[in-house]
């Protein structure tokens, strides 16, 4: 290769903007529909296979074991409450069905003319206290079977979080942050008036229906059966707009996700959209997502909305037959007046039960529909932990103050792309500085990440401290690296919690001591409040360079043996990024560092100096070496 770039580089400071070769993205087909004409730089990434010589895992379809699976561990961990929640639901409805009783006492007596005021008016206390009870109970049961579903929410919630922490970059580039938060907020809000108001009323009709079913069985069966003839209909009717139903939430669900992940973009993204004056554009979209969302939901409503009307008007029809049938046995002799009275109360105590039914069923089978989303969430496995081997010992510590890094014949394709993005790479790092350039999109940012772990690599082809990576956890490898990238995040907390995020424990002494050697101390103190000033969303209010300043400062805070500084000067001028250049390789002395850059003042003291081009290593020698094999070494340039 000619060196004619090496040397007509040498006087780009600061560099461009450089680029790197992203994973090859496409949406997935299910989301394909509702996603149509949104900007593709607010579409969430989908992988599609993977080239690196380990299959990418596919998500579980969640079936009914699985859901049970993700439940039951939690139900059991609750088991005294619901059992005493259940426990009062059923006392509740015991309690409340002997008000009948009470009532065809009194209304027998008086129709006989044996009643008298004392009498009624026990028979009237007696109702109240029994009606005072039910409260009590009723409200017991509230508070502890809608007070489980809560902490079922919250255990979801923090093993979604964990698992979503434990993934690995494919996973990041397969679901979007959108999907997630809608995982995190709609589906779990979901499963939580599901196992809450859902359970509870599904429980409150179940008792209550078979209670009062056996009262009014005990005073007529023949009555009782007239009662029943609607149900089968209902039950039928429940059944198959409830799959339905399933259906299109599933559909809801995912359009949430689209249109979280569309606000969230716009936001981070707010200052590019007001310089490219893309306000209506944004607007117009977000609107169209809208409506597409509440068009879903209006069409799951409308399927919802049919299960309470069908109850009721079930409930009205078995009215009808109670009133024909029983006027006539009342007049026939067959059952006495408070008979039917209290078959009429205990009738009127189905209707409640009967209502609820749909609006049960509709909750409940949103709540396993996004219970459902979840557990296909959970089963996914991270692409790293899948490749690690098995069949060799993993050490649980490296015994090496500095690892050595080797790369033998490492190629690596992106999930997804049909080019590798890196081919053949042969590297050795030491001790000492090792410097990386090349053109843009030539893959030094990809070897960076195949460095830290974040995507998986063949067997052999990635050795870290003598061991293959695929025989180390990724967090071991990780904890031996700090990295400092041109875009490193910094979050909205203060300057100090941002410097110290990978050590929380540093002291402040620590922390202003690795500001100074980024060359950002004097600029954080003369913030408002210092190291305690909030910096705001993804450090907004500070510049470029001050960002890439305080990610290198959190870097060498880390104080980790081998370091990596990926295009972290770019922002910087001439004269500071020298200095903050002095100091970390003063502070990095005897460990491994890392450039990458295309600065050449820079590079020219890297011990080593590797150059890719097309993913590949195009050339590497020291600084001299490369000069000398240059199509300008006999023009006496230097």
């Amino acid at each position: 290769m000619s060196m004619t770039w090496w040397r007509q580089s040498e006087s780009c400071w600061p560099p461009q903007p450089d680029p790197e070769l992203r994973p090859a993205r496409a949406r997935s087909p299910a989301a394909a529909p509702a996603a149509k004409g949104l900007p593709t730089c607010f579409l969430s990434p989908a992988i599609m296979h993977s080239r690196t010589g380990k299959p990418a895992p596919q998500p579980v379809p969640a079936d009914a074991s699985a859901l049970l699976r993700l439940v039951l561990p939690i139900m059991r961990r609750f088991r005294r409450q619901l059992l005493w929640g259940f426990t009062c639901l059923a006392a509740a409805h015991l309690l409340q069905l002997t008000i009948p009783r009470y009532l065809k006492t009194g209304v027998d007596e008086l129709a006989q003319g044996a009643a008298t005021g004392q009498r009624l008016a026990f028979l009237g206390g007696c109702i109240l206290l029994t009606a005072a009870g039910t409260g009590i109970l009723r409200y017991s049961w509230r508070v502890l079977l809608i007070g489980f579903s809560r902490h079922l929410e919250t255990e979801l919630r923090d093993r979604l979080t964990a698992h979503v922490l434990r993934m690995d970059q494919a996973f990041f580039d397969r679901r979007s942050p959108g999907d997630i938060m809608a995982h995190a907020s709609n589906d779990l809000g979901a499963v939580q008036m599901a196992f809450g108001m859902g359970l509870a009323a599904a429980a409150d009709a179940a008792v209550m229906s078979v209670a009062a079913v056996l009262f009014m069985a005990h005073i007529s069966p023949s009555l009782t059966l007239t009662a029943a003839l609607p149900l089968p209909v209902l039950a039928v009717v429940s059944w198959l707009l409830s799959r339905e139903l399933h259906r299109r939430f599933d559909r809801v669900q995912a359009q949430f996700g689209l249109l979280t992940e569309f606000a969230r973009n716009t936001l981070v993204s707010i200052r590019m959209i007001k310089s490219c004056t893309r306000e209506e554009q944004q607007l117009r979209e977000f609107d169209r997502l809208g409506q597409d969302y509440a068009a879903l939901n209006i069409r799951t409503a409308f399927i919802q909305g049919l299960l309470l009307p069908a109850a009721m008007l079930t409930g009205s029809v078995a009215a009808l037959l109670v009133l024909r049938s029983g006027g006539g046995m009342v007049i026939s002799g067959t059952i006495s007046l408070g008979d039917f009275v209290a078959f009429i109360s205990y009738f009127a105590m189905l209707s409640p039960p009967l209502a609820a039914v749909g609006w049960a069923v509709g909750m409940i089978r949103r709540g396993l529909t996004s219970l459902a989303r979840t557990a296909r969430l959970l089963a996914e496995a991270s692409v790293l932990t899948a490749s690690l081997r098995r069949d060799a010992a993993c050490p649980a510590q490296i015994l090496q103050s500095c690892p050595r890094i080797s790369l033998r014949q490492l190629s690596f394709f992106y999930p997804g792309s049909v080019s590798p993005t890196l081919v053949g790479i042969n590297l050795e790092v030491s001790p000492g500085l090792l410097g990386i350039t090349g053109r843009t999109g030539s893959g030094k940012s990809t070897l960076c990440r195949i460095l830290l772990r974040q995507y998986p690599t063949a067997d052999g082809s990635y050795f870290f401290a003598g061991h293959d990576v695929n025989c180390l956890d990724p967090a071991l490898v990780r904890e031996h690296i700090s990295y400092a990238g041109r875009e490193s995040p910094l979050f909205s907390g203060t300057a100090a919690e941002n410097i110290s995020l990978a050590r929380p424990d540093a002291t402040i002494e620590e922390i202003m001591e690795a500001a100074h050697l980024a060359a950002v101390h004097e600029e954080i103190m003369a913030m408002p409040e210092g190291y305690r000033t909030r910096l705001g969303e993804k450090g907004l209010r500070l510049s470029g360079g001050q960002r890439q300043r305080i990610a290198i400062a959190r870097a060498l805070l880390a104080d980790r043996p081998v370091l990596v500084i990926d295009d972290a000067l770019s922002a910087l001028d001439a004269e500071t990024g020298a200095e903050v250049f002095a100091a970390v390789r003063a502070r990095q002395r005897g460990r491994s560092l890392i450039l990458v850059s295309h600065h050449l003042p820079l590079l020219a003291c890297a011990d080593h100096v590797l150059i890719l081009e097309q993913g590949r290593i195009a050339d590497q020698g020291s600084h001299a070496e490369l000069l000398a094999r240059s199509a300008y070494s006999q023009s006496g340039i230097k």
